[in-house]
């Protein structure tokens, strides 16, 4: 069926209309750029630093018993200061070992004067075999002259005895340190080689803290090392934190690390030596240690502008050179303060987006604007 003329002249009025419209009232509007807050990233030389846990041991620790039986007489130190070796902690009741003693020196003084007439007779018999003295009555004169020697030597090895005894009533510190709080009184017995300890002698200054370190983190540092991407340096540098916050003035010194990895945490220790003059570090206190591994030419990307992924790697937008935005996955080689430290994947001097970051999307055009952000991980504009 054919139009009526006149409809078929609206329609082509119409048409004529539509196409003399401006191309802009034809297509919808390019939408405008977003404005973000991005930083430029310059490598530069970054320690690379761990994060490790930790508790402290004493460097040496004896705990004091008593090696002979007695009543405590007196306790001879104050609890809580500073002894040397030898330093006296305790005595013992020495009047029965003394009396040993003399009763040994005696023993000793008696076997002792028996000895020269036996090697006098021994010497005389000599002359006299064949002359009324026998090889026999010889014989016998040099058995009891060895006997008597014996008696001379067990004599003296009773009196060596009791004078260890003796001595032992008085008990002394075997170690430098810090004597800890008594756990006898005066009038106690104790007994030799009993289970409870009279008190413990500690050394503080130094003191060891044994850190923790998963088998993993030392693989992947040595991974680092061998692929160039970290410089180990001459030794590693470890700060600690103590419980309350406060961070230790002192650098410590790797002692040992243990050559088994523990089958029960999967870690590694590392045992490190603190001065401890101020006696800040106490055996047992807990403690949280950043380790520094070494040093990288690297990218610092504030955490703030980063997403940790299952895998370990981080995503970071960036800004590409359209202006456009671009999501990148990178793999972190550490930490240091509230950024990551990253060598690889970013180019020479990538913008990375640490603003705006919620409204950003694959490809969208975005207006970058410079911004810092403040070592406590707030954006502020950038210094002129």
């Amino acid at each position: 069926m054919t139009a009526h003329p006149r409809i078929r002249a609206g329609i082509l009025a119409m048409a004529g209309v539509l196409m003399a419209l401006p191309a802009a009232a034809q297509s919808p509007a390019a939408p405008a750029a977003l404005p973000v807050g991005v930083v430029t990233l310059h490598r530069e030389a970054v320690p690379v630093t761990v994060p490790l846990t930790g508790q402290a041991a004493a460097r040496s620790e004896a705990e004091i018993r008593p090696l002979v039986d007695g009543i405590v007489t007196d306790i001879l130190y104050q609890p809580g200061g500073e002894v040397k070796v030898g330093a006296p902690l305790f005595r013992i009741d020495p009047r029965s070992y003394q009396a040993e003693l003399d009763s040994a020196r005696a023993d000793l003084e008696s076997a002792e004067a028996a000895l020269p007439a036996a090697e006098a007779t021994v010497k005389r018999y000599e002359g006299l075999v064949g002359t009324g003295v026998t090889q026999a009555d010889l014989d016998t004169a040099r058995a009891q002259l060895l006997q008597d020697q014996a008696a001379v030597s067990r004599a003296g090895a009773a009196v060596d005895t009791a004078q260890i005894n003796l001595d032992r009533t008085t008990i002394t510190s075997p170690i430098d340190g810090v004597a800890g709080i008594p756990e006898a009184s005066v009038g106690d017995l104790v007994t030799s080689g009993q289970s409870d300890g009279l008190t413990t002698v500690t050394t503080l200054n130094p003191i060891y803290v044994d850190l923790s370190a998963a088998s993993s983190q030392m693989l992947q540092a040595r991974t680092r090392i061998a692929n160039g991407d970290m410089d180990p340096g001459d030794e590693l540098h470890i700060s600690i934190r103590l419980e309350n916050g406060e961070v230790y003035d002192g650098t410590g010194t790797v002692v040992a690390i243990s050559s088994t990895v523990s089958t029960t945490t999967g870690t590694i220790r590392i045992r490190v030596e603190f001065d401890n003059p101020e006696r800040l570090i106490l055996p047992g206190m807990f403690v949280r240690a950043s380790v520094t591994l070494g040093t990288a030419d690297a990218f610092l990307i504030p955490q703030l502008a980063a997403s940790l992924e299952p895998d370990g790697t981080i995503s970071v937008w960036t800004v590409d050179a359209e202006g456009k935005a671009a999501q990148v996955n990178v793999t972190p080689v550490g930490s240091s303060d509230n950024a990551w430290i990253v060598t690889q994947g970013l180019g020479d001097a990538p913008q990375v987006i640490v603003d705006n970051l919620e409204a950003v999307s694959e490809g969208a055009a975005v207006t970058p604007v410079a911004v810092q952000v403040s070592p406590t991980g707030i954006v502020e504009a950038a210094a002129n």
